[in-house]
């Protein structure tokens, strides 16, 4: 027994002595992950849109044909000097081509109706002149008006007729579509003469996904680009919706007013329109790929003092690649982008410059 407590103490000794030539570590440095990180700025904007595509259409489109027969006479262009081509913009009222017809405009009388008029508009003062006299009657005075009414009638039709020989622009715009015709050479009556369009604002109809009925209404914003247009996001407007589903495609149909001022889109042209159902300005945004998820949270990492700490979140509007955070971070923030994939709360992290 008494040899057995030697051997005891000995073996102790031996122990606190090893371990105080040999201090143990306290778990080898723990190793520090490299990371990269943005210091956040609550200077970003973030949109949930709702994408959807058409065919732009321009708002205002006409093709004028001859109400007349005559002979053909292309206009000449006062802002260019030369004959009217496609391509050309218009102002309303500009005469384009002219139709001649010299035993039609004849048959009109533009002269002589004039004259009719102003003969007839001075029967009525003559008749009341009379009337003071007692040399008519209030039914002659009456007559006299009558008269003269049909004769500023019958001139106002002179004129309209020969209107007809006339192809007015209705409105200002752009030729789009001018039919050859050999000058000089009579045309009949129906024959097209020219197309105009205004396409300063187009619309186009759309078609959007039932899930998204109670998130557009109308006068929402809409942001339209084209292939054409790589640097440039045209605005639009919701303009109509409809208030039925269709039972085959599962979508409602829809109305958009693009505003096309500088014309950078042209008619025809098949467009990409986002609904914007929510936007936010001046808030923080951050990339979707760093918030992960546990159990109903989620999270970031950011860094304080060399350490990863975890951030739980409150997050507000998102898009495929983006995601607002309304809690959880702050300005100045050092957010991990990068490395965050293996760390643990409070890992020891290395900031890469």
């Amino acid at each position: 027994m008494y040899n057995n407590r030697i051997i005891a103490l000995c073996a102790l000794s031996l122990f606190f002595l090893t371990t105080c030539n040999n201090p143990q570590q306290s778990g080898a440095s723990e190793i520090e992950t490299p990371v990269s990180v943005r210091e956040l700025k609550p200077i970003g904007s973030i949109s949930n849109l709702a994408p959807t595509s058409g065919t732009a259409i321009a708002n205002l489109t006409v093709d004028l044909n001859s109400e007349m027969s005559g002979l053909y006479k292309l206009q000449t262009n006062p802002r260019t000097g030369r004959p009217y081509k496609m391509g050309d913009a218009v102002k309303k009222g500009d005469l384009i081509i002219r139709l001649e017809d010299s035993e039609y405009e004849n048959n009109i009388r533009i002269e002589s109706r004039k004259l009719q008029l102003e003969i007839a508009e001075n029967e009525p003062e003559k008749q009341r002149a009379l009337q003071e006299k007692g040399g008519a009657t209030e039914t002659q005075i009456k007559s006299a008006e009558v008269q003269a009414a049909n004769a500023r009638y019958d001139l106002e039709n002179a004129f309209l007729s020969l209107e007809k020989m006339t192809v007015k622009a209705p409105f200002d715009g752009v030729i789009v579509n001018l039919p050859h015709h050999s000058p000089d050479v009579k045309v009949a009556s129906g024959q097209p003469m020219v197309g105009i369009m205004n396409y300063a604002s187009l619309f186009m109809e759309i078609n959007l996904p039932e899930s998204a009925i109670g998130s557009i209404q109308v006068s929402q914003p809409v942001y339209i680009t084209h292939y054409t247009l790589p640097y440039d996001t045209l605005k639009g407007m919701i303009s109509e919706l409809s208030p039925a589903i269709s039972s085959e495609t599962r979508t409602f149909k829809g109305k958009i007013v693009i505003d096309n001022a500088e014309l950078k889109l042209r008619p025809g042209m098949f467009v990409k329109a986002d609904v914007i159902i929510d936007i936010a300005e001046n808030t923080i945004v951050i990339p979707k790929s760093v918030v992960l998820s546990s159990r109903n949270r989620r999270y970031v990492y950011v860094v304080e003092r060399d350490i990863a700490v975890i951030r739980n979140l409150v997050t507000g509007i998102e898009n495929d690649d983006y995601v607002q955070v309304l809690e959880g971070l702050y300005e100045n923030d050092q957010l991990i982008v990068r490395g965050f994939e293996t760390l643990r709360e409070n890992s020891r992290v290395r900031v890469l410059r």
